[in-house]
């Protein structure tokens, strides 16, 4: 059965939605998305406060928005037939998503990345989360660490399943299911963190659930749809 989740000429689909969820095309102007509208090549998402949103791309890859976040579908390519055409490529400007990928993740990985200030993220087919937290901008106040205190201002990553390569110009890190990585900032070589240090991008059960369309997140569906681990 083929993968389906936009209309042609769309990138994706947004199946879940809390709060609200803005576009803005390239030459700059915004629009309000609302659960069932299609989100386009080269637009920026932007999430506003004690807001989520779920997308789902055209290969079966999903992702999803964190309250105060902000990222762009840079590149997006997708035909079943032609391999050789697949391209994703996205940009967190700030917040965090949490991400499963799709075909194109399964078939064609290193035309998969997810770009950060701090490092760039290939993957090998996973479920992971990426955290941008600045204190200047109060981004990551609310999210739960094991000592009750704010992240750490950098770039957290956490997988679930799979594994990611988080890159940048002072080195290279792999980070497999269950660990944890960090990273400062450009200039710093990205690090693993023990399970205490880690900071996990958690979803409420409401945008994790299989309820508005999509699969849960991370976990296998049991019917013949296409969902790629």
């Amino acid at each position: 059965m083929a993968c389906h989740a936009a209309a042609a000429g769309s990138a994706a689909t947004v199946t879940h939605l809390s709060g609200t969820l803005l576009a803005t095309k390239p030459d700059g102007s915004t629009r309000i998305l609302a659960r069932n509208s299609e989100v386009a090549e080269g637009e920026v998402l932007s999430t506003a406060a004690s807001s989520y949103a779920r997308i789902k791309f055209a290969d079966g890859g999903e992702l999803i928005l964190r309250p105060h976040s902000q990222v762009k579908i840079e590149a997006y390519r997708f035909e079943e037939a032609k391999p050789e055409e697949d391209n994703v490529t996205l940009e967190l400007f700030k917040g965090g998503v949490r991400s499963v990928t799709g075909l194109i993740g399964k078939r064609n990985r290193p035309k998969y990345r997810m770009k950060v200030q701090n490092a760039t993220i290939g993957i090998r087919g996973t479920n992971y989360g990426v955290l941008l937290c600045r204190d200047a901008e109060n981004d990551c106040v609310d999210v739960p660490t094991i000592s009750g205190k704010p992240p750490q201002d950098g770039l957290h990553v956490d997988v679930a399943s799979g594994a990611v390569a988080v890159e940048n110009k002072a080195g290279i890190q792999t980070v497999a299911e269950g660990q944890f990585a960090y990273v400062k900032g450009p200039d710093t070589p990205p690090a693993l963190k023990p399970p205490e240090e880690g900071v996990r991008v958690t979803l409420p059960p409401f945008m994790a659930s299989a309820g508005g369309g999509g699969a849960t997140i991370g976990a296998e569906r049991q019917d013949n749809a296409c969902v790629i681990k």
